[in-house]
């Protein structure tokens, strides 16, 4: 009997030709298989271990000293170098311990570090619209902005009354709906639309517009107010996301089913590493893509080593085009290999992608949106179609339910390994499923005529098997640390 302490397994072995051999089975886990290479470029890190072969090296000239050792290498010559060499080592772990204090003390915007304004000092995005004012003139709190819920209702966060409200649709307009979308790390070129709408529940407090107040500054200009006298409140569309050309009830399945069309899941891309397709990801923006941090973690984290291929479902056609170069990977700060907790990470692209009918972003899910167990939703990939097959040479699609976490956490599935930041899906008795190659790929339902991104492909055990269904990263947790990286990262 499979144990159920083991801890979180994925699969996932790039894309491959038809003649390997499948993979070797180990202590009840699925191993990589081994396949030849023309070539193995030592700075391009290798999914699977490869031998190089390397030619002999000639046999050393032999060169006779002009003069004998024991006259040059007298005991104070000995000891000149020796101090010599000492003082050299010195000075040089000086050089570089300073080189390291001035770079994390005058610079410390490194890594995904937020600026404050013009101000030369920086927070991490955790800090950003906590109620504590961590930038010297407070600009962490008074440039809060959200989207809310399934009609991305915007929110302002009063650093006053430490809170967030729904801004009142008095006196906006589109103008400050792109400086709105800015703040949340958008470009100002997707902006989409403001519009007004109802709010459904009573709100005794908004976030409205003084258009008097001097300068062009958005949050200078909003203030709390008791009154509304529209009655309705801000709508932001940021970017034209979640349209799909998908019909209402899929025919295929990740695992042994039948293709996808062209344009079902435009938000779908291939992540390439030396020619091989390792991961799935989702668009969101013309410049970003969601991904697993376990597809880009260790020799993965290099971004000029991938591509990323959007709009394409056969593998073969990606082999014969360029792709997206990468310019930026971010992985989730507290990703942790282990227990695959908060496996999610960003990818930036060199150039922005561009939009049509077979390449488009995916919507990101608001706070305040909750996913029901039992919801419908569904995955896609290029992953195997059978436990230990080869990747599919074409996108693949499968209609999946969403699984309770109690009921996934349960003694005979996962056993307490399925955390808050992960989502189960799929079936118990099996027969649907991501598989090797899935990983890093969408896991998307649909709501109000668009489509929303609720995780990425994880872990599981298997393929379609018992008792162990596919495990994705709870998007709902990410939502708000992929804007702040977005920002940070304009």
């Amino acid at each position: 009997m499979e144990s159920n302490l083991q801890p979180p397994y994925y699969e996932n072995y790039a894309y491959q030709p038809e003649n390997l051999t499948a993979p070797r089975l180990v202590n009840g886990f699925y191993v990589g298989q081994q396949y030849a290479s023309p070539y193995c470029p030592a700075t391009v890190p290798r999914y699977v271990p490869r031998a190089c072969t390397q030619p002999s090296a000639p046999a050393a000239t032999r060169v006779h000293p002009i003069s004998s050792p024991r006259k040059i290498c007298t005991p104070r010559v000995r000891k000149s170098l020796c101090l010599s060499l000492s003082i050299t080592i010195l000075l040089a772990g000086a050089a570089i311990a300073g080189i390291i204090v001035w770079y994390f003390v005058t610079d410390s915007c490194f890594g995904s570090k937020i600026r404050c304004g013009t101000l030369a000092v920086c927070v991490s995005p955790s800090q950003w619209c906590d109620g504590v004012n961590d930038c010297p003139n407070g600009e962490d709190e008074n440039r809060c902005v959200r989207l809310y819920g399934s009609r991305f209702l915007l929110e302002v966060y009063s650093s006053e009354s430490k809170d967030w409200y729904p801004v009142c649709y008095d006196d906006w307009n589109d103008s400050y709906g792109r400086t709105a979308c800015v703040d949340m790390g958008y470009n100002k070129d997707t902006y989409f639309k403001s519009t007004a709408t109802q709010l459904t529940s009573p709100f005794t407090s908004f976030m409205r517009l003084n258009t008097s107040a001097d300068g062009t500054d958005l949050y200078k200009k909003l203030y709390n107010s008791k009154q509304c006298s529209t009655g309705s409140v801000v709508s932001l569309q940021c970017i034209k996301c979640g349209l799909s050309s998908k019909n209402s009830n899929p025919r295929n399945r990740i695992v042994g089913g039948s293709a996808a069309a062209l344009g079902e899941w435009p938000w779908q891309v291939s992540l390439y590493i030396q020619r091989i397709h390792l991961c799935g990801g989702s668009i969101i923006t013309p410049e970003w893509i969601v991904t697993a941090a376990h597809c880009v973690e260790g020799s993965y984290s290099e971004p000029s080593h991938w591509s990323v291929y959007a709009g394409i479902l056969l593998q073969q056609e990606m082999l014969r085009s360029k792709g997206h170069k990468v310019a930026k990977i971010i992985s989730h700060p507290n990703y942790d290999s282990e227990t695959k907790n908060n496996d999610v990470a960003l990818m930036k692209l060199r150039s922005p992608l561009m939009f049509d009918d077979t390449i488009g972003p995916v919507c990101l899910p608001n706070p305040g949106m909750m996913f029901q167990p039992e919801q419908r939703c569904w995955i896609s990939g290029w992953g195997a179609q059978r436990q230990g097959g080869n990747t599919s040479k074409e996108l693949h699609a499968a209609k999946v339910y969403l699984i309770e976490s109690s009921r996934c956490n349960s003694r005979y599935v996962y056993n307490g390994l399925i955390l808050s930041t992960m989502i189960c899906a799929g079936y118990l008795e099996g027969r649907v499923d991501s598989c090797q190659g899935d990983s890093g790929g969408p896991l998307v339902t649909e709501k109000h005529a668009l489509w929303w991104l609720v995780g990425d492909t994880s872990w599981g055990t298997g393929c379609a098997s018992v008792n162990k269904p596919g495990v994705y990263g709870n998007m709902t947790q990410f939502t708000d640390w992929i804007y702040r990286n977005m920002q940070a990262n304009r």
